[in-house]
């Protein structure tokens, strides 16, 4: 009997450690969040602190790990942090926007439990409430391919993050209390490069070898052109697919865009600088940082390189050029490009047109006339809980009908495993930026003018690149397919964050009535509970 026995439990615990050692890797991140003095732009502001750096700390990871952070609040205000480009597979829950998560109050902490489920790429992390963004408490996200996924590209010498952005003097609370009075703000003050205004960042290099650059634009309203004097930058991924080798002179990025550039250090042995510009103002804004070659003969000379500035057409080709690398592998090792996309057929058309307007004597931003206005309560709880009047399904239309713009908690239905066609109208003379959280879609077509049907003619179904973040040109449109194919409750949003802020955003609630954990992970067990969730139980431990 005691041999039985025996026998059990070492059956019994063979068994754990193999459901132990099939388990995907955790890494562990413990945040402290702060105000304090920075400097970017040669005076003293109120920055946001993550654990006393300025940007905060870059998150390495690899496919499918599960990341705990642990995020104390030691503000004095509430603070929620969002995952640009993360897509929380099955678990808007962590997503870290107001309408999916609570804050965390002063003083308390959260712990957000993620998993970088079959993605890889480049990303970044972000501030999302009360326009603590204009403050810092953003860095960068890498994840890496497993070790046995070939990558498309020897691995390069060094991989550096780069954090671009236009920037105020101002802190975020004067910003803040001008938005909520209904101004619009004024032109940035300045553009900073990983937290530093013009030379003060550097990059080391040695000459000969090839470099990686991660570059994100997590700026608040300018779309920028990233350059390096005399080198030529190889795009190589955008926002987690892999992408056509094409060589450039520089590199647009709009708002809250993402992408990864290699460059050789072929050049003559001095420094020579980084650029980075502003794209369709009247005024441009540049900042410098230095690339170092360790044998350098002497600083940088002359001024920096000019790029493009208010060329459109210049932009629109670029965009048009960036093309999935259908043979290489994406985050598992099947090609990227063995999920044909043009070949599905799509359940439905949305088309979404922004607008900018008054309501009530203050400036507002609105999607199909509907500019957005927080409820109490998060709508991912209101949902869980089953509370009703926090937000009303299909009060956005799917369509733009030209009414004036009112405020409402908009919320658009969409079905679980739905392929869709997602139409932004832009008739406004700036270029608009759009993300959709939990996500990764097809752009499969860019132009001028009104979006039409017959502007279907002209999409690329073959290898558009997948991304959670595009651009629209002025007086033109972008269509984007979107398989849905992860249940919850998703911000898609203006990257324009003023816009943001003042209603540019709706909610995309993507649902199914099964209730199978395949579909939708339950609600976490430390689940912060506010507004009139508050006092409710999440699940027993």
């Amino acid at each position: 009997m005691q041999l039985h026995l025996a026998v059990v439990l070492l059956c019994a615990t063979a068994g754990l450690f193999a459901i132990a050692g099939a388990e995907d890797p955790y890494r562990f991140f413990d945040w402290n969040v702060t105000f304090g003095d920075i400097y970017p732009l040669g005076v003293r502001q109120t920055g946001i602190l993550i654990n006393g750096q300025f940007p905060g700390p870059d998150i390495h990871s690899v496919t499918n790990d599960n990341l705990i952070i642990n995020v104390h609040n030691s503000l004095n205000e509430p603070f929620l942090i969002s995952w640009s480009g993360i897509q929380q597979r099955r678990n808007s829950y962590e997503d870290g926007v107001y309408g999916t998560t609570c804050p965390i109050p002063p003083g308390k902490n959260f712990t957000y439990i993620l998993q970088v489920k079959d993605q890889i790429g480049s990303f970044f992390y972000f501030p999302s409430l009360a326009f603590h963004k204009a403050s810092g408490g953003f860095g960068g996200i890498r994840i890496l391919s497993r070790p046995r996924i070939p990558v498309p590209f020897p691995d390069p010498a060094g991989d550096y993050t780069v954090l671009v952005g236009d920037w105020y003097k101002s802190n975020h609370t004067n910003l803040k209390a001008r938005l909520d009075r209904g101004k619009k703000l004024p032109f940035p003050d300045g553009i900073l490069i990983n937290g530093r205004g013009p030379g003060g960042a550097s990059f080391n290099v040695e000459q000969g070898k090839t470099y990686r650059l991660r570059i994100s634009n997590v700026g608040l309203q300018n779309s920028l052109n990233f350059r390096i004097q005399n080198h030529r930058l190889t795009l190589v991924e955008v926002e987690g697919t892999h992408t056509l080798q094409t060589t450039y002179s520089s590199i647009d990025l709009h708002l809250g865009q993402s992408c990864s550039v290699l460059f050789k250090a072929d050049q003559p042995a001095k420094d020579y600088y980084i650029a980075v510009s502003t794209r369709f103002t009247s005024r441009v804004l540049t900042s410098t940082a230095i690339l170092r070659y360790s044998n350098s003969a002497g600083p940088v000379s002359g001024p920096p390189p000019g790029g493009p500035t208010i060329q459109i057409d210049w932009s629109l080709n670029q965009a048009r050029s960036i093309r999935t690398n259908l043979t290489a592998s994406g985050p598992r090792p099947n090609p990227q490009g063995s999920y044909h996309y043009g070949l599905i057929n799509t359940t439905r058309t949305i088309r979404l047109a922004n607008s900018a307007g008054q309501v009530n004597g203050k400036q507002r931003y609105a999607v199909n006339s509907v500019s957005f206005v927080p409820a109490d309560t998060p709508l991912k709880l209101a949902d869980y809980f089953k509370i009703g009047g926090i937000f009303r399904v299909g009060s956005i239309s799917d369509n733009p009908y030209g009414g004036k713009i009112y405020l409402d908690t908009s919320v658009m239905q969409a079905d679980y495993r739905a392929f869709i066609e997602i139409v932004f109208q832009n008739n406004e003379n700036i270029v608009q930026s759009w993300h959709l959280d939990g996500y990764s879609f097809f752009v499969v077509g860019m132009d001028g003018g009104q979006w039409t049907t017959a502007s279907r003619r002209g999409y690329n179904l073959r290898d558009a690149v997948s991304r959670c973040t595009t651009q629209v040109y002025p007086k033109s449109w972008t269509a984007i397919y979107v398989a849905l194919d992860n249940v919850g409750m998703w911000n898609l949003r203006s990257e324009f964050w003023a816009r943001q802020y003042l209603g540019q955003q709706f909610y995309l609630r993507v649902y199914t009535t099964s209730t199978s954990l395949r579909d939708e992970y339950p609600i976490p067990k430390n689940a912060l509970l506010c507004g009139r969730a508050s006092g409710r139980h999440t699940r027993p431990l």
